[in-house]
């Protein structure tokens, strides 16, 4: 009998070793009870729900064992790789689901529900708030008489499910698994495909390290920021920030870095202080930078950041934004939303503040809100449309489809031009100095033009979904549902807006938008490769 992933010229046989595969997911899922204890030790300090940790940590134990005996010695190839990488994705969503459902549900006989009128009790909308956040995407099932009905603990679990997705799980895993530094490369590539992480060190478990070292130093470094501004208020008799507590500085500083923009406020940074707001907008254009640039920084090299290209385009098409939404709202774009945080119209450092960070949260996917923009002028919100298709730098936390591709995309269309007058000329495309492959140039073409196609798609389905059902949405804010899940945005318009949520649209749109969010957060590939019966067989 031949050997799973090894064929035998049979017909039919299979070219995938399945088991290596999941025995990796499995341990995965067996080191996602470690920080499963961070949620635990906050039940233990506001009291609540300690046992939906202590269940799920062992529930993730069991099952995650269970996988990796599949194959005590595995063996990955590139195939495998794919399927271990979207596997290990849907594994975490699916374990994270498992706290929402068990403080909604409880288990009869053994723990009582401590949230029991939650809509995270449908096991459809618990799965849906998990991937959002994995895939740090921050579309939301919870409205302000929800997020209300959640312990600390569920909440900061919420939180923390967006800073463990931002720079990668898989990532992770490979800076501190011994077992999977051998092939790690082949995985991060499956993970961040096309533009994925540039090596910084001979060592692909070392690159890992840094890239994990340095994200885990700007959370600290905002969480401290926030909190000081808390802090300093009152000594400097001033209300600098004054609900910006270790709790929230702490919660905000998880979702920021990894650009999910979940919150534990209704409000999003609209419940926050201008200081407030002015100090994340840094760190939201930091997690939307190629993150090998710090790296560049941090050794002493200052011109790399400054001579980039991505880092040039993705800096002045925020400012360009910033500008033009920035003049739409001062003539009246926007109406005042009050204790919102919304726009005061003749304002200066108003309007500046507003667009800046509308902006920059929709160019870097992060999904924060300083003001209800899904009541701007049309305007406004095509603008912020726009934004949500740009996305981050390759090599950051951002989604969407990347600063990088647009640049490819731009020289492509000018060496066009250039070529129907000159066809003689050979002309190839460059990125920082370095001639891109003809392979790569096509294939930054093809994902732009499957990742349009799907939002085509999706936004066709979600429209006769909802209206099946009698959910009356207009085309605008279908497509911002497909732009936000897609590219891993979060919020939308209308009902769908930064203070709204997703919960009203119905279960099988919601399922369609949990894909979304899977494949989007994988760059659509690594898992729609899995659904071709070449990849499994040929």
């Amino acid at each position: 009998m031949p050997l799973l992933g090894v064929t035998d010229g049979r017909r039919g046989s299979l070219r995938v070793d399945w088991r290596a595969s999941l025995s990796l997911v499995g341990t995965v899922l067996k080191y996602l009870a470690v920080p499963l204890m961070v949620p635990l030790l906050v039940g233990v300090v506001y009291g609540d729900d300690v046992f939906v940790f202590l269940l799920t940590a062992l529930f993730t134990l069991l099952v995650g064992t269970g996988l990796e005996r599949l194959d005590p010695d595995p063996d990955l190839g590139a195939r495998e790789g794919f399927l271990m990488v979207a596997g290990a994705w849907l594994g975490v969503a699916l374990v994270a689901a498992v706290p929402y459902l068990l403080a909604a549900r409880g288990v009869p006989g053994i723990l009582p529900p401590s949230s029991p009128a939650s809509t995270l009790a449908n096991p459809v909308n618990a799965l849906f708030e998990s991937m959002s956040g994995f895939t740090t995407t921050g579309a939301t099932l919870l409205g302000e008489i929800s997020l209300d009905r959640h312990s600390h603990a569920i909440l900061i679990w919420r939180q923390l499910t967006q800073w463990l997705g931002g720079m990668g799980i898989i990532v992770l895993a490979i800076a501190i698994l011994p077992e999977l530094s051998v092939g790690g490369a082949q995985l991060m590539d499956a993970e961040a495909p096309g533009v994925g992480i540039e090596k910084l060190t001979p060592r692909i478990a070392e690159t890992a390290r840094v890239l994990w070292i340095a994200y885990f130093a700007f959370t600290a470094l905002e969480i401290g920021l926030l909190y000081g501004l808390h802090l300093a208020g009152p000594l400097l008799g001033m209300e600098l920030a004054p609900n910006m507590g270790a709790y929230n500085a702490v919660a905000h500083g998880l979702t920021t870095l990894p650009t999910g923009g979940f919150s534990p406020e209704a409000d999003s940074i609209a419940a926050f202080s201008a200081a407030v707001q002015w100090v994340v907008i840094p760190f939201m254009v930091v997690a939307g930078t190629n993150f090998a640039l710090f790296y560049a920084v941090f050794r002493g090299d200052i011109r790399k950041l400054v001579d980039d290209a991505e880092f040039r385009a993705y800096a002045g098409i925020m400012g360009v934004l910033s500008a033009i939404l920035a003049g739409v709202l001062f003539v009246g774009g926007a109406p005042p939303l009050g204790d919102l945080g919304g726009v005061v119209q003749g304002n200066v450092e108003n309007t500046l503040r507003q667009s800046i960070f509308q902006v920059v949260s929709l160019v870097t996917t992060t999904g924060y809100a300083t003001s209800d923009f899904a009541q701007w002028s049309e305007a406004g919100k095509y603008l912020l449309l726009f934004a949500m298709f740009i996305g981050g730098s390759g090599g950051s936390t951002g989604g969407a489809i990347k600063i990088v591709r647009w640049v490819v995309i731009v020289k492509v269309v000018r060496r066009e031009l250039f070529t129907t007058t000159h066809p003689e000329a050979v002309r190839p495309i460059r990125l920082a100095g370095e001639v891109v492959d003809e392979d790569a140039v096509r294939g930054v073409m093809s994902f732009t033009l499957l990742y349009l196609l799907l939002f085509a798609v999706g936004t066709v389905l979600i429209s006769l979904d909802v209206s099946r059902v009698g959910y009356d949405i207009n085309t605008l804010e279908a497509m911002s549902a497909i732009a936000a899940t897609l590219g891993n945005v979060g919020p939308g318009f209308g009902s769908l807006g930064p203070f709204g949520s997703y919960l009203e649209f119905p279960a099988t749109s919601k399922l369609l938008m949990v894909f979304l969010m899977w494949i989007g957060r994988l760059e659509i590939l690594p898992v729609l490769v899995l659904l071709t019966s070449g990849y499994w067989k040929s």
